[in-house]
């Protein structure tokens, strides 16, 4: 047994005193007692918030638990987080944030053990460049938090009720076969500069960009044209072998949506992720909504006799559609497609978006 000093650098380095203020001193238990926070509210926490189950015994938590827990407690009993809201609300600090530190502690371990005294790198990693990350969080935060205030607030009385949003999903092609034949730094570097491109794009027409699913993208948009436009442009670089961008398919649609702590959910978002699973490589596949909303110019809502305007373009688009499934509006092509079952949907209406000069 060798009891000599270790040949790790970063052998005596205490990181989670580092991170976290202090040394581990006390159980759960313990820190549920000090913060005055019942035991199973503070189990119910932490499980929502991912952190793994601690035995009685074991000395897991720091004073810094058991002020997050006081001030958990004081939102509670303020009625910040009802009981309603509470669990997805923790669930979903708990997914990003873990998602942030993963990416994080691989960029800045790398860093350490790469430089030529990586004690000393760690020092000042954990010294200086954590608290201007830190910094850098909260004002990421604080914008984002003034943007989403900024769209509730310009229409009270409509806070947690649905809305009409463009919808679309993006899903590289061929992913499942091209991450096994690549290295895993180029992997990531493929997928990175895929969902960094897709925030550029969405970003550019004013849309929001709500979730990564490994290789697919959700984002939305208030106006159908700008998610079209995006929508458009990543297939058309997808499909430029010049472009290090992925091959691509998109399903786009628009409708009623309800959005919930950063996500939307609804018939319209379902319909958008169908549509995306039947989409040919490089194609864009939208809905009868948003075929409708990129094809409406402001007409009446009904005929001069009283007929539905829109019994009568289905009429019309279906008598046009036996003599050709191609139609034009504006700057864009529609190829209608035969009706498709797909799961929850016996009879989705798909159309093929292109751009009129294709």
């Amino acid at each position: 047994m060798n009891d000599g000093p270790s040949d790790d650098p970063l052998a005596s380095f205490d990181i989670e005193k580092e991170l976290l203020g202090g040394r581990r001193q006390f159980t759960r238990k313990q820190v549920a007692e000090k913060s005055g926070v019942p035991i199973d509210m503070a189990e119910e926490l932490w499980q929502q918030l991912g952190f793994p189950r601690t035995d009685d015994d074991d000395v897991a938590f720091t004073k810094a638990d058991v002020s997050a827990l006081k001030q958990t407690l004081e939102l509670i009993n303020m009625g910040i987080l009802e009981a309603e809201s509470q669990a997805a609300l923790v669930r979903t600090w708990g997914r990003s944030f873990a998602r942030l530190a993963d990416w994080q502690a691989t960029l800045l371990g790398g860093i350490a053990l790469n430089a030529e005294d990586p004690r000393k790198a760690l020092d000042e990693l954990v010294g200086t460049v954590l608290p201007a990350v830190a910094s850098l969080q909260d004002y990421v935060w604080r914008r984002h938090l003034a943007s989403a205030a900024q769209r509730l607030l310009g229409d009270p009385e409509g806070v947690g009720e649905e809305t009409s949003l463009a919808v679309c999903f993006v899903d590289i092609v061929g992913y499942t076969s091209q991450s096994k034949t690549m290295a895993d730094a180029d992997l990531v570097g493929w997928v990175d500069h895929f969902e960094d491109e897709m925030t550029r794009q969405v970003v550019n027409v004013g849309g929001r960009l709500i979730k990564t699913i490994g290789d697919e993208v959700l984002f939305v948009a208030e106006k159908v044209d700008a998610a079209a436009e995006v929508a458009l442009n990543v297939t058309e670089m997808g499909a430029d072998e010049e472009d290090p961008f992925p091959m691509v398919r998109a399903g786009l649609a628009f409708g009623s949506v309800v959005s919930r702590l950063g996500d939307v959910f609804g018939p319209t978002v379902n319909i958008a992720s169908r549509l995306t699973s039947v989409a040919r490589p490089g194609s864009v596949l939208v809905d009868r909504g948003a075929y409708d909303a990129l094809t409406y110019d402001g007409p009446p809502e009904t005929a001069p006799d009283g007929t539905p305007l829109g019994k009568l373009i289905d009429k019309a688009t279906e008598e046009l559609s036996d003599l050709s499934p191609f139609s034009e509006h504006g700057d864009y092509r529609f190829r209608r497609m035969r009706r498709v079952a797909v799961k929850g949907y016996r009879h989705l209406e798909p159309f093929v978006l292109r751009r009129k000069r294709d």
